[in-house]
């Protein structure tokens, strides 16, 4: 005989389902993630290029949505990602600066890759020029043995050696390895800054020349006056880097002599000169995507682990070490991105924005990142409502390629990590762009 059920067991029964049916509307479901599977693998704005997206929820550890996100993408500055990553577990909360041995009259000092000395954009007091003005009594060398990269990372552009964003690496980086040369429209003289540089500035009445460049392997700089008639400038040129040139410069800084160390680094034991990591050098670094501070803070993380100047070393420690775990093998270059030797999937990026969720306290977390409508390199994308961001993401662009990876805060208060990978598309980036922000509007308004 059956059981006939009385009004009050089927009015709990419809409770619980109503309540049931409300406690999850605001969550993912199958038919949520079909409706993101059209909006993602049907569009025809990602179907015209190789376009890659995962979707993850740090709280309940699960993989919400995945579109290709076990294939290797060019990621161009989502590799700060990564380098961002292996610094904050390898430097810790100090820099070094540089390592010194003390032999008798003489200061014999090095640098360990710190990109901060006599850097203009960073307003403190430079540690290394205070330590050496200390010891005036002493003679003071420079060595550089301790570097043993290249100047220019791995698949980098040498073309590209005069314009800012490609700055040289080196052991002890100076005004952040490059020039800056500036007049106002009603001048006619060039200055530079630093103003050691303003002997390397040349005219040249070629009306074939470019109106301002810099030699391929030397310092000798030149520019077309006609060129620059009753016009303003302000450009930032890398300087060639070399120790003779490290040395020029600190003793025209210091007025003090500095000499170059020939040969091997002294054998005696070492002693370092660190400073505090501020935080502005990682605002600098995600925000402002300076390709400079990424490849130099690779550097410093390889001085830390091995003694010597050599980016690989950090990169290795990362991949066998830091992220062993990584769902992919990671193919990596150099620090910055601007190699298109890197490799990684976003299932791969998604892991590392993970770890750093993990690590970092989010409203600090944020800070770093570009803030969507308000900050970096997406200040005019991706804006929020009230001015409140909701996306907090590393861009990642090279010809023909555009990234975005990072965190989404839901209007549910939920933070989901993504990461969207975008290669091989013609023309602008502006319809990736904007069919971007309409899918990360849909997952805020619908998780």
């Amino acid at each position: 005989m059956v059981k006939k059920r009385s009004w009050i067991q089927y009015s709990l029964l419809f409770s619980l389902l109503f309540l049931f049916s409300c406690g999850t509307s605001a969550e993912w479901s199958p038919a949520k993630a079909r409706k993101l599977g059209v909006q993602v693998g049907d569009s025809e704005i990602f179907n015209s290029n190789f376009t890659g997206f995962a979707l993850f929820d740090p709280e309940s550890r699960e993989w919400l949505f995945e579109h290709q996100s076990d294939k290797y993408f060019t990621p161009a500055s989502n590799t700060k990602i990564f380098t961002f990553f292996t610094a904050l577990h390898v430097l810790g909360d100090s820099l070094p600066v540089a390592h010194y041995v003390v032999r008798g009259d003489s200061l014999i000092f090095w640098g360990a890759g710190n990109p901060m000395t006599l850097h203009p954009d960073f307003d403190q007091e430079d540690p290394l020029l205070s330590f050496l003005r200390q010891h005036k009594d002493k003679r003071l060398f420079f060595a550089d043995d301790n570097f043993r990269d290249d100047a220019f990372g791995p698949g980098w552009s040498w073309a590209d050696y005069i314009y800012s964003y490609q700055p040289e690496r080196s052991s002890l980086p100076l005004y952040g390895n490059v020039v800056r040369l500036k007049k106002s429209a009603g001048e006619a003289k060039i200055r530079t800054y630093p103003a050691y540089f303003e002997g390397f500035l040349s005219r040249t009445q070629d009306p074939e020349a470019p109106a301002l460049t810099r030699a391929r392997f030397s310092n000798a700089f030149t520019f077309r006056p006609d060129a620059w008639q009753g016009k303003s400038l302000n450009r930032e040129i890398p300087f060639r880097y070399d120790g003779q040139t490290a040395v020029a410069l600190l003793m025209d800084t210091l007025g003090q002599s500095v000499e170059y160390w020939e040969g091997a680094l002294p054998a005696a034991p070492e002693q370092t000169l660190s400073m505090a990591l501020p935080d502005t050098l990682y605002q600098r670094l995600m925000q402002d995507s300076d390709n400079f501070i990424a490849e130099q803070l690779l550097l410093m993380s390889a001085d830390k682990l091995s003694g010597s100047l050599l980016a690989e070393t950090a990169i290795a420690y990362a991949q066998d070490t830091l992220l062993a775990d990584a769902p992919d093998p990671l193919y990596w270059y150099d620090g910055s991105g601007l190699t298109r030797y890197n490799m990684f999937t976003p299932r791969t990026v998604v892991h590392v924005l993970q770890r750093l969720y993990q690590d970092v306290p989010m409203g600090k977390l944020t800070a770093f990142f570009p803030n969507g409508g308000v900050s970096g390199t997406i200040r005019s994308l991706y804006a929020g409502e009230n001015g409140e961001p909701f996306v907090f993401a590393k861009t990642g662009t090279l010809r023909n390629k555009h990234c975005l990876s990072g965190y989404l805060k839901t209007d549910s208060g939920k933070v989901l990590i993504f990461s969207f990978m975008h290669n091989n598309f013609p023309g602008s980036s502006n319809p990736i762009k904007e069919e971007m922000d309409q899918v990360l509007r849909w997952i805020k308004a619908n998780y």
